[in-house]
Parts: structure tokens; C-alpha cells; sequence
């Protein structure tokens, strides 16, 4: 093969050609093109770059895709993608259009498993492997890789006491690098770092789930890896091999600041450099706005308790570990636990503050109604990300929360239109609610400068009337309602459209509507979230209940996933954005 070999690698069936000097040169070019293309189109950079060995090694040594392969979260299957004959369209990741940043099942048959959220290959991969013990598919092999921190969660842990218990075909790499996105954390993670220094106590912990355990080995070596991975692929049952990496490998930025180089944004390939941000003043991050007021009123309020499910940066609960960490909780990627821990605060008088991203939070669904709000303790949710986030795609999303959580008893729902109603809702629910909320506010900025403002007592399920109007009833719930203010600032209605910030899902403003149903001609909803079940919903059974007759006209996201692109893309496939609600809007003012 010439000098360039990547180009030359549109199947693993070319990789399995070449001799190790060949391979140790293909790491590189890997490596490289990885850096290339995120440093200008972004995306998730560190984990893909730790795994390029290990992922060369499994190609080489395993006929996939008849050999069956999980990459966990996917965050790490960057490399997994351009060596399955997606390299020429690699440029199009995250992209509205382009291949998914994560593995998918209807892009290529090399992604066998879609793995946006963490810790779901095991009993993917053990389903499979039993699956062709059942049609008598003996000669298949099935390796799923997991890093320490999605291993920790409660559905590895029961993936692997199940697969124990079986004779199941199946190899489990554990890609140990002691970060998912933030470091990782628990005994576990402790009990791995004895592992690799030779302190460890002398049972191994995955030989005593019954696997056959090897490691841990330098999984930067590729001759070695290949080496262990072709003797392991003769042994039958449960395996598990154990790396140690490093996140960011080959780009020294990467790897000395692994937490910002998760996903870092636009860099200078050349040095790693993150591009500087624009010095222009932005309004904040509402994730900032949460960050910051959970330690002002934390210092206020001794019984306040930060949880979040490994995700400290992301969720700004980072503030709260620094300033006051023996009231801050990381508990690793375990949804179900911190719910329900936080649920055991709330019943001793604390007021636990549990902030996880809406879509992740549906890990959790049952815990919430049998832990939280069947004993109706005062939980306060805090739902980043709700809404659509862009270009990580459908597995991300968080646009089911009103939905899937309105049908539940003792909850309010609530969402705030800026970072001020952020700030007065957390105020609010920490005087004492006396049962649960979940706050929901989205990714990204909010729209105002001077947030820091004295807080305000909000009572619960009152909205305002932010318009008044004579013909036409906009109802917004959330962040959404910004682009409504906007919207109506450019329409000349003469006063025949009013704007409603009802701010409350759940318990509704019903007062306000009985006025808003009686004055109007016609009324819209608009949310960021599904159609189906949501808020608009909402709203329509009330009318229902009150013999409205008044068109209600429902503006949300239809029965479908939506896939990735840009938030302001998506919104415009989806038909919440300001030109479909305004052409709306004027063919209604127009029919007169």
C-alpha cells in the first residue's frame, strides 16, 4: 500500500491485510484525521482518540460485522465509523443530514446497536450472544467495549451478573481511563485504580461474577492487544479484558485537560488550542444561572443538597462541589440511584436538588412515581437539556419530559421563560413546597444581560399575561416564549394578539385560561417538547372540560424522532420556529 493508508481502508477487510508496521501507521493517520475533522466541525474528540489502538486490534482480529461489536455511549466509535467506510462522509458528522455522532443501527452494518446513552452494551451484546446460541450460530463472536464510568452503573452491573451466570460467547473490553466525561467516581473506580497498581485484594471481583478476566493491559499497545484478542477469542463463556488508556491520546491538550476536551468545540489542529470565545457580553448558560443560584441560596440554606449523575460540568453543579462539596453529590452514572437518594434526603429534611438531563432522566421513570411522588416528598428536579439540543440527535433530545411526567400525581411542572424565573423557581421551591417539581429549562443561553436580580416568590400555578390582546391567544410554556415576544415586537397586529407565559404545566393556571378561553377567538400553544401528551395537550383537555369551543391550535413536536442538526434547524423540520408560527399567526389576522 503507498504511504497513505487510511485512504486506502474503506471495509475492516482491508485492515486485515496489513502487517503491524502497517498498523502502528494507520493508528496514526487515524488519530490525525479524527483531530482534523472535529477540530473544525466539532464533536466529541477525547474518547474516540484513547481508543484508536483498540479499535484497529478488534477490526483486525474480529470478522465483524458477522462478528458482532457494542462501542458503549459511542462517544468512543469515531475511529469504529471511519474504518467501516464512512471516512469519505466523516465530515458530515452531527451534521443536519450526515451520520449520526453516535453508533446507528440504520446507517451501517457495522453499527450493530445504537448506544447514545451509557451502559446498555452488555445486555445488548449478552442478548445477542444468546440469541445465537438459540439459532445455533456457533462460530459468532460478541465484544462489547464499556469505560470505567458507564461500568458502574447499576445496568452493567446487572448485564454482568446475568452474563456470569451463562456460557454465553461474549468478551467485555473495559476501556479504563478513569473518565467519562468528568472524572469518574465511587469505590469502584478505586477498586480499579488498586487493579492497575497490584494493590488490589486478591479476588478479583470479575472472576467472581464468573468471567474469565485478563489485564490490565496497556491499550496503546497494539501488538500486545492484538496478541491478548486473538487468544481470548478461543476461550468460550464470559470474558472480560481489561485496558488502561489515556482519553485524548495524541493530542497533548486532550490529554492534559480531558474534561473540556470531551467535546470541545472548534481547536487549532495544530496546537489543540480551543478557539477563543466571542468577547461580546452574552446572557449566561441557563446551566450557569442554575450552578450559581444553587450556591447562593445553598449558603443561605443549610438543608440544601446538590445530586447529579456524573455530570458536574455539564449540569454547573461543579460550582457547588468546589464552594460547599460536603453538601454536592456526584454519584456516577446511576439515574435510578440518585433519584431515589435524593428521595431518602427529602424524607430526613433536606432539600435535595437532583439536576440530571431531561433525556437521561428517563432512566429513572420509575423511581420518580414509586420513590418520589407516590410519598410525595419535595424533590426538586432540575431538567437541563430539555427541549431539542442539536446535533446529538434523537438519543438526546429532551423533549418527552412534560409528557412523560405530567401524568404523574403530586408533581408540579414548571418552565421558566428566562434565567430570572429560573432563579425565582428555585427560590421558591426551596422555602418548602411541601411535595415535588421538576424544573425544566434548556440547553444554551438564556436572553437577559442582568440576571443576578433580588429573588421573588413565585406562586404556584399562576401564569402571566405578558400581552393582551382581542382575537388571537398565544400560550407558551418555557424558553420558547422568548421567540413569541419577538415575533410579536415584528407583527403589526393592532392589539388583536395576546402572549400568555403560563410558566406551569402542571398545576395548570385554570383561572386564566376560564378569562383567556371567554376573550378569544382562536388560541395556539407552543412548546419545545412533544405534541403528544405535552403541554398543548394540557391545555386542550381543559378546554375540553370547560366545554370550550374556541380552536386550539397545537404547535409541538410531532409524533416522530427527530434526528441531529443545529437547535435552530431542528426546530424548523420540527415547526416550532418563529417563521412557521408567524405565517400562522398572519393567515389568521388575514382571513377577516
Amino acid at each position: 500500500m503507498p504511504k497513505g493508508i487510511l485512504q486506502h481502508i474503506n471495509d475492516p477487510k482491508d485492515i486485515r491485510t496489513l502487517e503491524i508496521v502497517d498498523l502502528l501507521q494507520l493508528a496514526q493517520e487515524l488519530r490525525e484525521f479524527i483531530i482534523d475533522i472535529v477540530a473544525t466541525k466539532e464533536g466529541h474528540l477525547g474518547a474516540s482518540l484513547g481508543v484508536v489502538e483498540l479499535t484497529i486490534a478488534i477490526h483486525y482480529v474480529f470478522n465483524t460485522p458477522k462478528d458482532k461489536l457494542i462501542w458503549d455511549v459511542g462517544h468512543q466509535a469515531y475511529g469504529h465509523k471511519i474504518l467501516t467506510g464512512r471516512r469519505d462522509i466523516f465530515d458530515t458528522n452531527r451534521q443536519l443530514g450526515g451520520i449520526s455522532g453516535f453508533p446507528k443501527r440504520t446507517e451501517s452494518i457495522y453499527d450493530v446497536f445504537g448506544t447514545g446513552h451509557s451502559s446498555t452494551s452488555i445486555s445488548a451484546i449478552l442478548g445477542m450472544a444468546l440469541a445465537s446460541q438459540i439459532k445455533g450460530a456457533k462460530n459468532i463472536q460478541h465484544i462489547a467495549v464499556i469505560g470505567d464510568a458507564s461500568i458502574a452503573s447499576g445496568m452493567a452491573f446487572e448485564a454482568l451478573n446475568h452474563a456470569g451466570d451463562t456460557n454465553a460467547n461474549v468478551l467485555i473490553i473495559l476501556n479504563d481511563n478513569a473518565i467519562g466525561i468528568d472524572p469518574s467516581v465511587g469505590a469502584l473506580k478505586k477498586y480499579l485504580t488498586n487493579v492497575k497498581k497490584g494493590t488490589a485484594k486478591d479476588e478479583n471481583i470479575f472472576e467472581c461474577l464468573n468471567f474469565n478476566y485478563s489485564g490490565p493491559l496497556d491499550g496503546h499497545d497494539l501488538a500486545m492487544l492484538i496478541k491478548e484478542l486473538k487468544r481470548l477469542k478461543d476461550i468460550e463463556g464470559p470474558k472480560l479484558l481489561h485496558i488502561i488508556t489515556t482519553k485524548g491520546k495524541g493530542l497533548k491538550k486532550a490529554e492534559e485537560n480531558q474534561v473540556a476536551y470531551h467535546a470541545p468545540g472548534k481547536f487549532n489542529k495544530e496546537t489543540g488550542d480551543l478557539w477563543p470565545k466571542t468577547s461580546e457580553k452574552q446572557p449566561p448558560k441557563y446551566q450557569d444561572v442554575f450552578g450559581h443560584t444553587l450556591v447562593e441560596l445553598a449558603k443561605n440554606n443549610e438543608h440544601i443538597v446538590g445530586i447529579t449523575p456524573a455530570m458536574p460540568t455539564g449540569s454547573s453543579l461543579k460550582y457547588m462541589m468546589e464552594q460547599i462539596p460536603e453538601r454536592a453529590f456526584d454519584v456516577g452514572i446511576a439515574e435510578q440511584h440518585a433519584v431515589t437518594m435524593a428521595g431518602g434526603m427529602a424524607a430526613e429534611g433536606l432539600v435535595p436538588f437532583c439536576n440530571i438531563y431531561s433525556t437521561f432522566l428517563q432512566r429513572a421513570y420509575d423511581q420518580i412515581i414509586h420513590d418520589v411522588a407516590l410519598q410525595n416528598l419535595p424533590v426538586i428536579f432540575c431538567l437541563d437539556r430539555a427541549g431539542i439540543v442539536g446535533q446529538d440527535g434523537a438519543t438526546h433530545h429532551g423533549i418527552y419530559d412534560m409528557a412523560y411526567l405530567r401524568c404523574i400525581p403530586n408533581l408540579i411542572i414548571f418552565a421558566p421563560l428566562n434565567e430570572i424565573e429560573l432563579r425565582d423557581i428555585m427560590f421558591t421551591a426551596q422555602l418548602g413546597l411541601g411535595q415535588p417539581i421538576a424544573i425544566r429549562y434548556p440547553r444554551g443561553r438564556g436572553v437577559t444581560l442582568d440576571w443576578k436580580q433580588q429573588f421573588n416568590k413565585i406562586p404556584i400555578g399562576l401564569s402571566q399575561e405578558l400581552k393582551k390582546g382581542t382575537k388571537i391567544a398565544v400560550l407558551s410554556i418555557g424558553h420558547i416564549g422568548n421567540m413569541v415576544v419577538d415575533l410579536l415586537k415584528s407583527t403589526k397586529d393592532e392589539g388583536q394578539i395576546g402572549h400568555y407565559n403560563m410558566r406551569f404545566v402542571k398545576p395548570l393556571d385554570t383561572i386564566m385560561l376560564r378569562k383567556i378561553f371567554s376573550a378569544y377567538e382562536q388560541v395556539i400553544t407552543i412548546e419545545d417538547g412533544c405534541k403528544m401528551g405535552g403541554f398543548g395537550s394540557a391545555i386542550l383537555e381543559y378546554a375540553n372540560e370547560m366545554h370550550s369551543f374556541v380552536p386550539i391550535k397545537i404547535f409541538g413536536i410531532e409524533d416522530v424522532f427527530i434526528e441531529h442538526g443545529t437547535v435552530e434547524e431542528l426546530h424548523k423540520i420540527a415547526k416550532i420556529d418563529i417563521s412557521t408560527l408567524k405565517k400562522y399567526i398572519n393567515n389568521l389576522l388575514n382571513t377577516d
